[in-house]
């Protein structure tokens, strides 16, 4: 192997140790974020419960625990959806930032494709420009088959947000509609 090589090949190794790196990085700030929600979370639906308790221990009659419990209801689902909420926009958000450093690895690698077959054929013998026109179709259907899976994850994702607002609109109504009660 020439000195050329070998420094290729570090240069490969370092960029793909630096892209795993990036990515363990977002991975851990995430399950951080998840981990203090949760715990916010939890701290809320204790203090939540507690109080329903001690109120509903308060209650004089069956009709008064009726009107408490129904009261208490609202706005735990509230609280329900907005804890939905903060998750769906958690991983919305490390989705984002996995697909961006994902983009620019896919981009390094199809630039250094790009040239490499390029200097491939430039130099190659008589027909090896056969099999730089093929390395080349088979770039171009990676890069479109790349383009099809971003446009995908997209779609889900604005599947997802719009599943997620229709569930908080139903969600609001059906409170309005306990509230009017």
């Amino acid at each position: 192997m020439s000195n050329n090589n070998l420094d290729q090949l570090a240069a490969a190794q370092k960029a793909n140790a630096e892209v795993m790196t990036a990515l363990m990085r977002t991975a851990f700030e995430g399950m951080e974020k998840l981990a203090a929600l949760n715990m916010a979370a939890s701290r809320e639906f204790f203090n939540a419960s507690v109080s329903s308790a001690q109120q509903m221990m308060a209650a004089k009659d069956a009709q008064e625990l009726a009107k408490i419990n129904t009261e208490i209801s609202q706005p735990n689902v509230q609280k329900l959806m907005d804890y939905s909420r903060s998750v769906y926009d958690l991983v919305t958000q490390l989705q984002q930032q996995v697909t961006s450093v994902m983009d620019s690895q896919y981009n390094n690698f199809s630039k250094k494709a790009s040239a490499t077959i390029a200097q491939t054929s430039a130099q190659a013998p008589v027909g090896g420009d056969v099999f730089a026109a093929a390395m080349k179709s088979m770039l171009d259907a990676t890069n479109q088959a790349f383009g099809n899976m971003q446009n995908m994850a997209k779609q889900m994702t604005e599947i997802a947000d719009a599943n997620l607002q229709a569930a908080s609109s139903v969600t609001a109504k059906a409170v309005g509609a306990t509230k009017k009660k």
